[in-house]
């Protein structure tokens, strides 16, 4: 009599499970770092933007806005506050018109 065999063993099955659990230790780790790289590189990319629509806008009124708030308003940018949803830009002072971020409150 022939005898068939069709399917995984119990060992055969372990070992794949163990090796797709080792993977899944080794890769899951790397990306929730990779995440939060993304998000200083889409703030850091946003403070760029607002930096240049504030040149803009000077170039557009022949005056610097009171506020990147009235960035906003004007629909230089969408929104003030930063990709990650933690902080928001405003200017350090009106003298500079350098853009800071806070904590939302």
């Amino acid at each position: 009599m022939v005898k068939r065999e069709d399917a995984f063993t119990l060992i055969e099955m372990i070992i794949v499970l163990a090796v797709i659990t080792i993977l899944m230790l080794l890769l899951i780790p790397n990306l929730s770092k990779r995440n939060e790289d993304i998000h200083v590189k889409g703030d850091e990319a946003m403070i760029q933007l607002a930096t240049s629509q504030v040149q803009a806008y000077l170039i557009d009124n022949g005056e610097y806005p009171s506020s990147v708030a009235k960035l906003v308003n004007e629909d230089y940018l969408q929104t003030d506050i930063l990709p990650s949803g933690k902080k928001k830009m405003i200017f350090k002072d009106l003298n500079s018109y350098e853009i800071i971020t806070v904590d939302i409150e």
